[in-house]
């Protein structure tokens, strides 16, 4: 079938994109689903900052490809061997398509999947195939799913299907932020009642760490970003405490304010010296999660006897160190019952025309979280 995607031809062109226009519009070739696939129709689509990373080559990829990887919407077809979803489910894409067998699907953590992890590095479905194409060229998929387009094909294992009556445009960002924000604050870190948590950078995934913590019980919740804007939300969200990480003293005055560093620092920001501030800011036998990606190049260091002398500790959390078929109805049911308000971090609506320049706004740092509505 014939549909309109947004494809990245050339990374590291110059911004303001919507001048640039790295991301063309075009008719693209789309194949129907084979042994495994399911077609959707895509309803909506968030903007993430993993996207505008490959834009800008920090993240390469093999081009070209086809973007967009958090999003929701509609069942159209199945293909073989699909029995669990029909024509008209409502679904969510996840950006790890989980094979259930390598060893670490088997120890209960499939966002490490490995089968997952070759076929997003590569730009392929998980059974390694492609089902985009322009003028019989191949098109590479974005982390399985592509979703910056009219419709997609994709492994039934990047898909968690949903309630009917609940918004996709809420429910498309369950499928990257939420997963990767809560999940890194509940289930990496596992805070609990009482802690003391500092969130860096407050995107949409940072903002999403910023919520889940504050579900799952810290007490003193300290946002820090270089955004004053960005923190006012924290702090109408529930930030206890708001820092400018502009500021000189910051380390000191987080310290204090915390008597002595965050129990948990969760680092959404993807830069080295945001891990280097966050690890400054743990206290003794505190724990730095970090979530951000920073550039495959960045290097972060520590003073090495302070994990042992310290027991501090520093850990990766990959899509929230989620079971997706498990967490996202969790995830959604606290958003239903005003725990988790992830729908006010929807800052703007565009339509896929202007993905553009909703990529300008990401970098900017004047959006949290855009909807592209199809």
């Amino acid at each position: 079938m014939k549909i309109r995607a947004a494809v990245l031809h050339q990374s590291g062109l110059p911004a303001p994109y919507a001048q640039s226009r790295p991301l063309r519009i075009m008719q693209v070739d789309l194949a129907p689903p084979g042994p495994g696939e399911v077609l959707i129709k895509i309803v909506a689509a968030g903007i993430c900052h993993s996207d505008l990373s490959v834009i800008e080559g920090v993240r390469p990829r093999p081009l070209p490809m086809a973007l967009g990887h958090e999003s929701a919407g509609i069942v159209e077809e199945v293909g073989p061997y699909v029995h669990d979803l029909k024509k008209g489910d409502h679904v969510v894409s996840t950006f790890v398509p989980a094979c259930g067998h390598c060893s670490p699907c088997a120890e209960g953590r499939p966002a490490l999947c490995e089968p997952g992890a070759a076929a997003n590095g590569a730009g392929t479905l998980l059974n390694n195939t492609r089902r985009l194409s322009c003028e019989e060229i191949p098109l590479n998929h974005h982390l399985g799913v592509s979703c910056f387009a009219e419709y997609a094909t994709v492994s039934r294992y990047s898909l968690v299907k949903v309630d009917p009556d609940m918004s996709l445009e809420e429910a498309a960002l369950f499928g990257c932020a939420v997963l990767t924000g809560v999940g890194a604050a509940i289930n990496t870190a596992h805070i609990s009642l009482g802690m003391k948590v500092a969130v860096i950078g407050l995107g949409g995934v940072g903002f999403a760490g910023l919520l889940g913590a504050l579900a799952a019980g810290a007490e003193r919740l300290i946002a820090i970003d270089t955004n004053d804007a960005k923190l006012d939300l924290a702090r109408s969200l529930g930030a206890t405490d708001i820092f400018n990480a502009k500021d000189a003293k910051l380390v000191e005055a987080i310290k204090d304010a915390t008597s002595g560093g965050a129990d948990v620092v969760l680092e959404f920001a993807g830069a080295a010296p945001a891990l280097e501030l966050g690890y400054k800011i743990c206290r003794r036998g505190g724990e730095l999660v970090t979530a951000g990606l920073p550039p495959p190049t960045a290097m972060f260091s520590i003073p090495a006897v302070s994990l042992v002398a310290e027991e501090r500790t520093v850990r990766g959390s990959y899509l929230g160190s989620a079971v997706p078929i498990r967490d996202l109805p969790r995830y959604i049911a606290l958003q239903r019952r005003g725990r988790l308000p992830v729908e006010r971090l929807i800052t703007h609506h565009l339509p896929l025309d202007d993905i553009n320049l909703g990529m300008d706004r990401l970098r900017d740092g004047t959006a949290i979280r855009q909807i592209v509505t199809m």
